[in-house]
């Protein structure tokens, strides 16, 4: 692996640099405040008009859809070459959906571009390009254990020329924002199947369907997320047309694992951009602030940890793309256990950065005016989401042990 970016990827890194100093950047406290207003105002779920614009200027800066590794819809970038660029969208909360490159439109846009009909792509692809709509992913559940994604019991039952689903789920991303229209859910097509791994689907599910219903949004740690939000839901009786399966019945792990590698990338790459900038204001705010008659930047405690925060975001960049160049060279499959290792390394790592940089910043750590709170409840967040950490570890240790267990002829 080259580990010097390309003169390409350093181009597309200056563009992206440039449009978060100029526009996202100052952007974020306008966005908060109207956020805010909406929230007071009895509705915080409704689109902003600062981040229309913003993708207004995304648009005509060109960087839109840079996620797509097909130049004909996207940037027509490797999983190596976008990683980079993830991480400097990864400094703002804004930056991913400004340039239309946010969870979990860009893993829906991926499985419509990869497994969907013509047909699909036409009605639910092509506006999510064109950022007219957005979707939602619902596969969690709250009444089994769904880091197990064969415990998932949403029903996916076939009637004729339509397939009739009754689900229970939550954390369901972006359902709560009026501009979400389709939703991929994974449930049972064959729930008496042998193989547990076949007895999956994914299907469409747009959400004006009757039967679908929105029961509340969901916190994180006190944040709302509005106006994207997540979100529970029902479905009683949801009929739906039996073209809108993804792939066929039984593929819904084959599409679930198409999905999560490169969403793996990209969200451990934010997180590390998320990292980066955490540091950047422990560094400013520990030159500044004083205490026993001394910077706090000259006490031995601080300076240890700006020094382990800067090895540990140097070592989980390197290890995220050097699985993002195993990908691209070698495949999903053969970077499992790369993909596996990022997901429980970057999420630990930013908690740890950030949880320094609250530490260092004192109560105006854990205010609403630094933004470290609710960079640190995004950051604990994904050592859930995608997978907890627990499952990855164990994944990892079974791969690594398997040589040794075949050779003292163990299972």
């Amino acid at each position: 692996m080259d580990f010097d970016y390309s003169p390409k990827v350093r181009a597309w890194q200056q563009r992206l640099r440039d449009f978060l100093e100029r526009h996202v950047l100052p952007a974020e406290p306008v966005f908060a405040a109207e956020v805010a207003a909406h929230r007071a105002a009895g509705n915080a779920w409704q689109p902003t008009r600062v981040m229309e614009r913003l993708k207004e200027q995304a648009r005509a800066d060109g960087l839109w859809n840079l996620f797509l590794p097909d130049s004909s819809r996207g940037a027509g970038l490797s999983n190596l070459e976008y990683a980079p660029l993830c991480e400097i969208m990864g400094r703002s909360p804004l930056a991913p959906e400004a340039c239309n490159c946010s969870a979990p439109d860009t893993g829906n846009m991926e499985v419509l571009e990869r497994y969907g009909t013509p047909e699909q792509q036409q009605r639910w692809l092509e506006p999510l390009l064109r950022g007219e709509i957005r979707s939602g992913f619902a596969m969690t559940e709250p009444a089994v254990a769904s880091s197990d994604a064969t415990n998932i019991q949403a029903s996916i039952r076939r009637d004729g020329d339509d397939y009739v689903i009754d689900a229970h789920k939550w954390w369901t991303s972006g359902a709560n924002d009026p501009r979400c229209r389709i939703l991929i859910l994974m449930g049972k097509t064959d729930p008496d199947h042998p193989d547990r791994h076949l007895r999956q689907s994914m299907i469409l599910v747009p959400m004006e369907t009757p039967g679908v219903k929105l029961l509340r949004h969901l916190d994180v740690f006190g944040f709302d997320d509005a106006p994207h939000g997540h979100a529970e839901l029902r479905f009683e009786a949801v009929r739906v047309p039996a073209s809108n399966m993804l792939l066929g019945e039984g593929r819904g792990f084959e599409i679930a694992q198409g999905r999560l590698g490169p969403g793996r990338i990209h969200h451990c790459m934010r997180l590390i951009g998320l990292a980066e900038r955490a540091l950047e204001d422990m560094c400013r705010r520990v030159v500044a602030r004083r205490a026993f008659g001394r910077s706090l930047a000259e006490q031995g405690v601080t300076r240890e940890r700006i020094a382990e925060a800067r090895m540990r975001i140097d070592q989980a960049r390197w290890l995220v793309l050097c699985a993002a160049d195993r990908m691209d060279r070698l495949g999903n499959k053969a970077a499992r256990k790369d993909i596996a290792m990022i997901k429980v390394v970057a999420p630990n790592m930013a908690c740890q950065v950030i949880d320094w940089a609250i530490q260092a910043h004192g109560g105006a750590g854990v205010s609403q005016d630094f933004g470290l709170a609710q960079a640190y409840a995004n950051a604990r967040t994904l050592r859930l989401a995608d997978g907890p950490d627990e499952v990855h570890r164990d994944q990892i240790a079974r791969m690594e042990l398997e040589p040794y267990l075949r050779a003292a002829g163990g299972a």
